[in-house]
């Protein structure tokens, strides 16, 4: 008699007996769902799996499609894949480096003999489609980490090797098309058919590869140019390739060979150095009295500020720090979300009449009192605290909005400076996994929420998608608008913020949607060697999360 296993499949709320080993593409067949743009990959027992995946027990199941960000990312690791292959198919020994998100897409380096032309970026879409319109299974196979290794060494894949060979598992998980194999972090789809929406373009001497908008799967994300963005980015990549370390493997066996103490102080050293270059830069435009500072959450805008203001200074001039938390509208005058309740993250949430009337005020050398905000009250209140500006100083104000030209439209352009701080993270996992800079600032938020509000990781978790849509919204819109760009992520953080963000993640309740989230992140961090947080300065921006920062917040 043929064994069966129970799925309570939550998305039609039915209780599925499906014959054990059946895979997750299997049980959606049976299940009589249908999905628009989906299924992709699956929530089983709140963890992400791949519809390869096999069941041989009792699951809950939410298949999830293209709109959920685990099933976007999966579509996207899917492309590299295919990517990777049509570059192999067509230069051999040509490989690709997954460098960076940006334009909406992933800018992708590809070595391939000669300088990339237009001619190479056409052959490589066309290839793609070949391989999308064949409908070729991916595969999922499982060997010793042993043989993997092995394996890959003799392809000639040096990053993956070196990830492997430090992450100590007894078995490895990798994927094939059509004889042509690769290691991703992550589930897979199914069959390279389901790739049909894509683009490539030519990018900066290397491609762009184009992705489904999040908001709409129908559709390519808006090609929007970044060249700010891009060259942050990419200078920081040239520093790594000095110091030869580009992956998570290179680090590791830094890590390994004693090195840490050295890398962190040279990432410390850069980040002063490019806060150092701002400050003089902000001191040449004798024009400027006011310095703003927007970024997305947990950026270290709030050490970028403490550290700017200091290199200030040191120029001679004296740095006023203004919170835009105390121009607050009365909470009634708050506009509201889709949900009605007030949303603190919109641009009106803000007296921008008061507060250009009174920065214009002191710039002609008046007097003002400014504003204080009655957080418990909900109201605008006075101060008490008087200014007017000397001759030296400069207003140095930090928030969301920064970046807004709507926030000071009617303060002359030349008498701001605009700043935009971010964790940009730029060492790869290996040359074809990328580490989202998101995450990179989702780790730093989990550790300081738990640290300096008592707030829990499943509840950081469960907030940071609408996090993530008020930055979508009110912040990447306006980041090329910045006069100086300053990527706070440091190359070694994710090695120290483990200690403490891995026990915090291990607290999250598997019965909880929350764990899926958590159980990725656990995963991804037990790829990185730890480095202690003891060697970490006071100073560093990094401690603004930690904790022990020589800083006052």
């Amino acid at each position: 008699m043929e064994q069966m296993v129970q799925i309570r499949c939550k998305n039609n709320k039915k209780i599925l007996n499906v014959s054990i080993g059946s895979t997750l593409s299997d049980i959606f067949s049976f299940s009589g769902l249908t999905m628009e743009y989906g299924p992709i990959s699956a929530r089983v027992n709140n963890k992400i799996e791949g519809m390869h995946y096999r069941v041989y027990n009792c699951k809950d199941v939410e298949f999830l499609s293209l709109r959920h960000p685990s099933a976007l990312r999966a579509y996207t690791r899917s492309l590299f894949f295919v990517l990777c292959k049509a570059v192999h198919d067509l230069y051999g020994t040509g490989h690709v480096v997954i460098n960076v998100p940006v334009s909406n897409g992933y800018h992708c380096d590809l070595h391939i003999g000669h300088q990339v032309t237009d001619a190479d970026v056409a052959a490589i879409r066309k290839r793609m489609q070949e391989i999308v319109a064949a409908a070729i299974p991916i595969h999922r196979h499982q060997a010793t980490t042993e043989d993997a290794i092995r394996m890959f060494r003799e392809m000639g894949t040096v990053s993956k090797v070196k990830l492997l060979e430090g992450l100590g598992s007894l078995y490895t998980t990798y994927y094939e098309i059509d004889g042509y194999v690769d290691y991703y972090y992550g589930s897979m789809l199914t069959n390279t058919g389901q790739l049909t929406l894509f683009g490539v373009e030519p990018y900066f001497g290397g491609i762009l590869l184009r992705v489904p908008s999040p908001q709409d799967p129908s559709r390519l994300g808006e090609l929007v140019r970044q060249d700010k963005m891009f060259d942050i980015f990419m200078e920081h990549h040239h520093w790594q390739d000095i110091l030869g370390i580009s992956t998570i493997g290179d680090l590791n066996k830094a890590v390994e060979e004693g090195k840490s103490n050295g890398l962190i102080q040279l990432s410390e050293a850069l980040q002063e150095k490019k806060i150092a270059q701002i400050a003089d830069e902000i001191a040449k435009r004798k024009n400027v009295k006011m310095v703003l500072i927007a970024g997305p959450s947990s950026s270290g805008k709030t050490t970028t500020c403490k550290r700017l203001s200091v290199q200030l200074a040191v120029n001679g001039i004296h740095p006023i720090g203004i919170s835009l938390d105390d121009y607050f509208v009365n909470r009634e005058q708050t506009p509201r979300d889709e949900t009605g309740d007030y949303d603190y993250e919109h641009l009106h949430a803000l007296n921008i009449p008061l507060l250009n009337e009174q920065m214009n005020a002191l710039f002609r050398g008046e007097e003002v009192e400014l504003p204080r905000y009655n957080f418990q009250m909900g109201r605008s209140e006075k101060s008490g605290r008087r200014l007017r500006l000397q001759g030296n100083e400069v207003l140095v104000l930090e928030g969301i909005h920064a970046l807004n030209p709507e926030l000071t439209a009617s303060i002359p352009n030349d008498q701001i400076f605009r700043v935009y701080a971010s964790a940009l993270t730029t060492i790869l996992l290996d040359t074809h996994n990328y580490i989202p800079t998101t995450d990179n600032r989702l780790l730093r938020r989990i550790v300081r929420d738990y640290k300096y509000r008592g707030v829990s990781a499943c509840d950081t978790i469960r907030r940071w998608p609408s996090v993530r849509r008020g930055e979508n919204r009110w912040i990447f819109p306006y980041q090329e608008n910045a006069d100086a760009m300053f990527n706070s992520a440091m190359l070694f953080e994710l090695a120290v913020l483990k200690n403490q963000a891995l026990p915090l993640l291990e607290q999250v309740p598997e019965n909880c949607e929350e764990y899926a989230e958590a159980y990725r992140l656990m995963k991804f961090l037990r790829y990185i060697h730890t480095i202690k947080e003891d060697q970490i300065p006071p100073t560093s921006l990094l401690r603004e999360f930690l904790g022990g920062s020589s800083f006052e917040y």
